[in-house]
């Protein structure tokens, strides 16, 4: 029976930093692993520019969940559909 490999953390100081501000354990691996390989600084000026999820509509917090490959979005309600999002 195969067993399931835990991803390398690159670093897990930022990580551990991460998942005690309530980040989920793929959102803190994938922050501390890119500022790791670019840098904490580059990392720190990426984004900031996508609109907050409370302006979207249902159906584009729909289409978002879609795109990063969630389930179980179809039924959800609004507050439910950002949180999932956030968690994730």
């Amino acid at each position: 029976m195969p067993t399931q490999k835990t991803p390398q953390l690159k670093d897990p100081e930022l990580y551990d930093r991460l998942r005690e501000e309530g980040n989920s354990e793929e959102k803190a691996a994938r922050i501390s692993n890119a500022a790791a390989r670019e840098g904490r600084s580059t990392v720190g000026r990426r984004g900031g520019e996508a609109e907050d999820y409370e302006d979207r509509t249902v159906p584009e917090l729909r289409d978002r969940a879609k795109e990063l490959g969630l389930t179980g979005y179809s039924r959800k309600r609004k507050a439910e559909l950002i949180r999932m999002l956030r968690e994730h």
